[in-house]
């Protein structure tokens, strides 16, 4: 039977706002490489960065009902993520639905299979994540789950945890760490600015990220070119 969890709890939005600037590539290593959803989701506009509080949706193959369903259970600051229970690349969501979601400030939808109404979605400035781009419609009756945990591209997502999504991918941030996950990206990122004044400065990344003892462990000779050719030819 399927199940619609209303109101479930969500990050504190200046958490969520916060770790939209540091950008998916900072947040995925500042939480120990974790959470970083499969490179198959792309963006269907370029350009664009989003942080939100995830309202998780899994539909059924080739209907797109429960994602109108959904709709209702949204509100400013979400990203609608949508799962197909078994795989399905037609296109589940256009531009209809992603008025519907704009008008309540959904920020950005991230999904497992198609989308269609490319041009329209990027004129209204609405961004999506998605497996593929698909005219192929969908039909309508079969409902799947609201606002439980579900599995996409590799990870799970629970309503409420922040999904954070640019140029580079997805990546979530569980509910309850994304105070720490922020200064954990807060941290990185001045770690990084250091660094990029030093290559700025002409230092490589050899002696920036102290890896020459990983090369002499490493057991690397330094061979002249007319040394290593002679060495080739004996």
């Amino acid at each position: 039977m399927p199940i619609i969890v209303t109101d479930p709890p969500r990050a504190d939005r200046a958490t969520v706002d916060a770790l939209a600037a540091y950008g998916v590539a900072t947040v995925h290593e500042a939480q120990g490489r974790a959470g970083l959803l499969g490179s198959h989701l792309n963006p269907v506009q370029q350009g664009v960065r989003i942080a939100g509080n995830a309202v998780t949706v899994t539909v059924a193959p080739g209907d797109n009902t429960t994602i109108g369903v959904a709709v209702e259970q949204c509100g400013e600051g979400d990203v609608l993520v949508v799962a197909p229970t078994a795989p399905c690349d037609m296109g589940y969501f256009g531009d209809l639905l992603a008025t519907s979601l704009q008008a309540r400030g959904v920020r950005g939808l991230v999904i497992e299979a198609g989308v269609r109404d490319v041009a329209d979605l990027n004129e209204m400035g609405f961004p999506v994540w998605a497996k593929t781009i698909s005219a192929e419609g969908t039909a309508k009756g079969n409902l799947g789950d609201v606002n439980v945990p579900i599995s996409i591209a590799g990870r799970i997502v629970r309503p409420g945890d922040v999904i954070v999504a640019d140029d580079d991918g997805v990546v979530v941030v569980p509910r309850l760490r994304a105070a720490d996950a922020l200064a954990a990206s807060k941290a990185r990122e001045e770690k990084e600015a250091k660094a990029r004044a030093r290559y700025q400065a002409g230092e490589i990344a050899l002696d920036v990220n102290n890896m020459r003892p990983l090369v002499e462990r490493a057991g690397a000779r330094y061979v002249d070119y007319e040394d290593w050719v002679k060495e080739q030819q004996a």
